[in-house]
């Protein structure tokens, strides 16, 4: 499996250029192909191309995806890297999951996902949700609108879960109360403006302008390691 890529969001250029550096570099001076759903309002293609050429991607191709319209094979052909952008974490993970054509993602592709991308790059993928059973364990506005965390299946690039705007949106907690309860064995919480990167055998790096939070553990016994870039 080649390299991936987590971003935890954020609109700030200094902050999104020091986190898509990573993915840039790893796509040299090939094509990254990026992925963008559309959720009735059109994509913004200036905010995501832009955003990767100003962390140094020497091409962008942007790829408009749509309830009709999931991924396909040829949407990534030929390119350098994949990067799958934000919006609605449910949707990006249907287009991407549930009504992609098979074998889109070659393993040996490097990815890169910001916010809801990140989060559907796990294996089991933490969509959104506030509650687990009756107790509240993020704020509503982080919900995703919905209700309960129900972890679904994801795209394999990683084998913990993952969480974003950690600092930001207070999902951290989200996370330890998914690891806890057992819905999912352990998970990586990524800030804004920070890149989790993690390498073919397994290392992990964080780099940008925030930090990353490693939770393991079950029931009561649960921890939470702070990585700073």
């Amino acid at each position: 499996m080649s390299r991936t890529f987590l971003i935890g969001g954020g609109r700030d250029p200094e902050g999104v250029a020091a986190s898509h550096r990573p993915l840039a570099e790893a796509a040299g001076d090939g094509a990254i192909a990026c992925l963008v759903a559309d959720e009735g309002d059109g994509v913004d293609e200036a905010r995501w191309a832009g955003g990767l050429r100003d962390a140094g991607a020497a091409e962008v191709q942007v790829v408009a995806l749509s309830d009709g319209r999931p991924v396909r094979a040829a949407d990534v052909a030929g390119a350098a890297a994949v990067y799958v952008a934000g919006g609605l974490t449910p949707l990006y993970r249907r287009l991407l999951v549930d009504d992609a054509e098979p074998g889109w993602l070659r393993p040996e592709l490097p990815y890169g996902g910001f916010s809801a991308g990140a989060a559907v790059a796990a294996t089991a993928a933490i969509v959104g949700g506030w509650r687990i059973g009756d107790l509240a364990v993020c704020a509503d506005e982080a919900s995703e609108d919905l209700d309960q965390v129900e972890p679904l299946p994801g795209l394999g690039r990683v084998p913990f879960a993952v969480d974003v705007h950690a600092t930001a949106w207070g999902t951290l907690t989200r996370l330890v109360h998914a690891v806890a309860a057992g819905l999912v064995p352990e998970g990586w919480a990524v800030d804004e403006h920070t890149c989790l990167t993690v390498e073919d055998g397994g290392e992990i790096t964080v780099q940008g302008h925030g930090c990353a939070y490693h939770v393991t553990g079950t029931g009561r016994q649960v921890a939470v390691e702070v990585v700073r870039t």
